[in-house]
């Protein structure tokens, strides 16, 4: 006992410790991290920095965080004791030990929320950045400094009852990242943005910028690194490949790995520097157009283990283990392939089959099975994150006492959510592209011929002449008046958003002036690399990392898509924004592809490209207008994502993702991720982009016979599944490749498909009062518009797994059918309150799963007892009308508050205060609503208007009805109303 309390004594002295104001920083006697710096934010939020050198690097300003304002003096204590060091605010309190410096956090009241740091908790390795990420010489180069920092790996241990979420968009249906592992990287379909939540009401930020991991810190194993192989007759070494064919030529041959991953690589001396397996390695000179693939054989673990597997695929695919199927049917198209994981629990030593049926979808095709190195339970379940290349290991640990301040803390972090134009919650129509003026414009006159609402129409790619991509000019004989296809947009009260590429072809005047200045990516031009477009042209991505390449960029935009065109474009749709140089390429030559850029190493720089591009824009357009009258807001729409992007007005959708079932139940958990990564709109092309060619020529046999087969049956229903999904999600949006996706153009107007559209889409507008309240409080009060069960049920222990059911905001829970056929679904009720049935006003009690129906034209939507829905007037257009009469419906089984918010709904006069709150308050106990006194004011605001007040209760269900709803009338002049019902 003695001698342990003299080491502890010695171990106390050998620390040093150093305190400046809200600051302490800490010279802990063991572990890796020699320096750690402790910095107090505010109330809910410390900064820890740490490193394995001597002293923390000076930094940059970051490009994720927004400067913080010093907390006050008597906000926070620090506090020192023989063991440790105690850094206390309001609602959080980390303890680092002065030994090893190890942290642990608590809440306000003590309780921990982040246990200690697991085993080594911090580790650092000096990383240099590989010679062949770096791309060409001469240009922008990085500095000795720039080309050397840190690989770090921080770890904490985790109770058995938490659950993870965040972490972005990722595609493999996970929605509870507890024991999982995601990569993360930019890609198409793919966002990564460096945050996780935890249901224990924390979340963690880390400040960098490089290719992450969450979980397993180790790259996916070969399979015969983690499995003894043998082929299908038991012979020990390697499986069996067989191919074969369309015309039934066989080839049969070993295989030590299934890692056809990468596309041909380019003939350069940059890209043939490759590793093993980073190169494809199919059969020369086989076709795999229409060819049928099976790997078989047996694999033998080395130890007994949950084992994680990850299949990236295109094609059709199939993989079976242990005589079982573990993936049923999966497609991607050739182009865009996907990533799907799955887990398998298998003991050492003992056999079990593998069989992999693959069918390519294309002569380029890719197909890859790897396996996370086994881990104990105890290690897959930890916190861990996993950093490649950053200057010092730099996060923070964000409090709340519910998920939403933990997302208040990150917004506080990284900027406010812009409040986007009340149009954007409109509906809006794309199509893999309008090729023409007429096209776009008939488009849009059909939908108001039919009186379908819609605000925004989009104008895809390709518009421009074919050699002439980032030229921001339109090809003259497809569009012959560009400002008149505006006007007539506009005079049928449309929206127009046009897509923008960071990408240029070498020939275009843009490209010059960029590349003068040196701001162009040149690894893809010196590389001989030629795009898909026509006989394929080189081209080059800008690089937005630098101040005075954004300006050029945006003014060559302005120039030509802005004020040349008199500033009627009303949204910009900034794809490949990841930035998508080349597809399926090996990380390391996607690196080089992206720079070197202005900051340092593509490297250093992986993940944050669309940010910095969103920033071109956005300080671009409000530049342009300087603070002037009735300047309209900013509105982006970006492939890509990252933390800190809505505050540049940004909205990210989910990428050209594919048209099957698994597809679009892949989007619920990838929507749901991240909105509870902080950035509040998100959207996905309904319907799916890619398509299967069944589908497409289901369509081509309609079109010509007029025969619905069964192919074209499911593409119906898929669409209408998809589009009632979509109406309960932030944007609200169809898009996608042939065929076409106006609604009138998959189904017939006597069609459930298109009846169940329309339905929804009238729903939405007459949501709008509900909608655009949602906009502002997420802006003013930092809300997220879809939200996880978990979100508002947090305790509630059925909650944290359910990835297909979600609030869209506070009284909606929408549950989506992702299954063909399905004419029901299993529903879990929360059991904080009691539910109703949105259309029949049917009461349901909380606390229970239950089987409800599900037919075609509808999919279960349900309102919590106590909430409040202001309906709106039925509408062509988000502003066609101003809700005069709102029908209040007020949900009776628990007091409720909702807060009307208004404004002008296109300009950024809210940032002088000018807008209006209503609130409104339900007391189950009397029956009574209290409309408040109306606060602020703005041009245009009603003065007087109507509430037509609809209590529902449980005893006296009614259909929903919109157009003349019985209830209590009153008339609101801005003055408080209490109505007893």
């Amino acid at each position: 006992m003695f001698i342990s309390f003299m080491m502890a004594a010695l171990v106390s002295r050998a620390a040093i410790v150093d305190r400046m104001g809200h600051i302490v920083t800490i010279h802990p006697d063991g572990g890796q991290a020699k320096v750690i710096r402790l910095e107090v934010v505010n109330d809910r939020i410390i900064r820890v920095r740490a490193t394995s050198k001597d002293d923390l690097p000076q930094k940059m300003q970051s490009l994720m965080i927004v400067p913080q304002q010093v907390p006050a003096k008597n906000s926070y204590t620090i506090t020192e004791t023989p063991e440790s060091i105690e850094v206390i605010a309001k609602q959080v309190r980390a303890v680092v030990s002065k030994a090893t410096g190890e942290v642990c956090f608590y809440d306000g009241l003590g309780k921990t929320l982040l246990l200690k740091e697991s085993g080594n908790g911090k580790q650092f390795w000096d990383f240099t950045v590989p010679e062949r990420e770096l791309g060409l010489k001469g240009g922008v180069q990085p500095t000795e400094a720039q080309l050397h920092g840190l690989t770090w790996q921080m770890k904490f241990d985790s109770p058995d009852d938490e659950a993870f979420y965040g972490l972005g968009q990722h595609q493999s249906e996970e929605f509870n990242m507890k024991g999982r592992n995601e990569d993360l990287f930019q890609y198409n379909t793919k966002v990564s943005v460096p945050f996780v939540v935890s249901n224990k009401n924390y979340g963690l930020l880390w400040d960098a910028y490089s290719y992450c991991r969450f979980g397993n810190p180790h790259d996916y194993l070969q399979l015969h690194r983690a499995f003894k192989l043998y082929d299908k007759q038991g012979r020990e070494g390697h499986l069996t490949g067989t191919y074969t064919d369309r015309l039934g030529k066989s080839l049969v041959r070993g295989e030590d790995s299934i890692y056809y991953e990468y596309g041909t690589p380019v003939k350069s001396e940059i890209a043939l520097k490759t590793d093993n397996g980073g190169i494809r390695n199919l059969p020369l000179g086989f076709n795999l157009a229409g060819a049928h693939v099976v790997y078989e054989g047996f694999i033998e673990p080395y130890a007994t283990s949950q084992y994680q597997f990850i299949l990236y695929y295109a094609g059709y695919i199939k993989v079976y283990i242990g005589g079982k199927e573990v993936v049923p049917e999966r497609w991607r198209t050739a182009w865009n392939p996907n990533a799907y994981k799955f887990n398998v629990e298998m003991a050492k030593g003992v056999r079990q089959q593998l069989r992999i049926e693959w069918q390519p979808d294309g002569s380029e095709s890719y197909c890859g099975l790897r396996v996370a190195e086994p881990r104990s339970q105890k290690e897959r379940e930890s916190l861990s994150i996993w950093c490649e290349m950053a200057q010092d290991m730099d996060y923070y640990f964000v409090t709340g006492q519910n998920l939403d301040e933990v997302i208040s803390g990150y917004r506080t972090l990284t900027g406010k959510a812009s409040l986007y134009p009340k149009w954007a919650l409109g509906f809006w129509q794309s199509r893999e592209r309008y090729k023409t003026q007429e096209e776009l414009v008939s488009t849009l006159a059909e939908f108001r011929k039919r009186q379908i609402p819609i605000d925004n129409i989009v104008q895809d790619w390709n518009y421009w002449p074919e050699d002439q991509w980032g030229s921001h000019e339109f090809e003259s004989s497809r569009y012959p008046n560009p400002q008149q296809m505006l006007d007539s947009v506009h005079q049928m009260h449309g929206r127009f958003m046009i897509s923008v590429w960071p990408k240029f072809y070498v020939n275009t005047d843009n490209y010059k002036e960029l590349d003068e200045k040196g701001w162009m990516y040149n690894q893809s031009p010196t590389d001989d690399i030629h795009d898909w477009v026509g006989r394929g042209y080189k081209n080059g991505f800008y690089d937005a990392y630098d101040a005075g390449a954004r300006k050029m960029f945006w003014r060559q935009m302005d120039e030509k898509l802005y004020t040349g065109l008199g500033k009627k474009v009303d949204a910009w749709w900034m794809d490949a924004s990841e930035p998508n140089v080349r597809d399926c390429t090996p990380m390391w030559y996607r690196k080089a592809l992206c720079g070197p850029t202005a900051l340092g190493t593509s490297t250093e720089y992986f993940n944050a490209y669309s940010l910095v591009n969103a920033d071109a824009i956005y300080h671009g357009q409000r530049g342009v207008w300087k603070g002037k009258k009735d300047e309209p807001r900013v509105f982006l729409l970006t492939r890509s994502g990252f933390a800190g992007e809505q505050r540049y007005s940004t909205a990210t959708w989910s990428g050209d993702i594919g048209t099957r079932w698994e597809d679009m139940r892949a989007q619920m958990t990838a929507g749901l991720n991240y909105s509870m990564s902080g950035i509040p709109f998100w959207g996905m092309d309904q319907g799916g982009f890619c398509v299967e060619n069944r589908y497409v020529q289901a369509q081509q046999l309609y079109d010509r016979t007029g025969q619905e087969n069964e192919d074209l049956k499911e593409w119906r229903e898929l669409q209408s599944r998809w589009n009632q999904f979509g109406a309960f999600i932030p944007l609200f949006r169809s898009h996608g490749q042939w065929p076409l996706r106006e609604i009138w153009n998959i189904a017939p107007d006597n069609h459930p498909a298109y009846q169940s559209f329309v339905f929804y889409d009238n729903l939405r507008y007459q949501l709008m009062p509900y909608l655009y309240s949602l906009a502002g409080w997420a802006h003013f009060k930092d809300y997220t518009l879809m939200r996880a069960l978990i979100m508002d049920f947090n305790g509630d222990h059925e909650v944290k797994d359910i990835a297909d059911q979600w609030m869209l905001g506070p009284a909606l829970m929408a549950c989506p059918v992702g299954y063909y056929k399905a004419r029901n679904r299993s529903v879990y009720f929360p059991q904080q309150c009691g539910w109703y049935n949105l259309y029949t006003n049917e009461y349901v009690e909380g606390g229970q799963r239950l089987v409800v129906d599900a037919p075609y034209e509808q999919i279960p939507v349900f309102v919590r007892a106590g909430a409040i829905i202001p309906f709106g007037p039925k509408m062509q257009w988000s502003d066609e009308k101003a809700a005069q009469l709102i029908n209040l419906y007020v949900y009776a089984g628990q007091d409720g508050h909702f807060q009307l918010y208004e404004d002008e709904g296109t300009n950024y006069n809210y940032e002088k205060g000018l807008f209006s709150t209503i609130d409104i308050h339900y007391d189950d106990a009397t029956h009574s609503v209290t409309i408040g006194a109306r606060k602020g004011q703005f041009s245009g605001m009603l003065k007087t208007r109507r509430f037509n007040i609809v209590l529902i209760t449980p005893d006296a269900p009614q259909n929903l009805n919109l157009e003349n709803p019985s209830g209590r009338l009153v008339e609101y002049k801005g003055k408080e109303v209490t109505v007893e019902l």
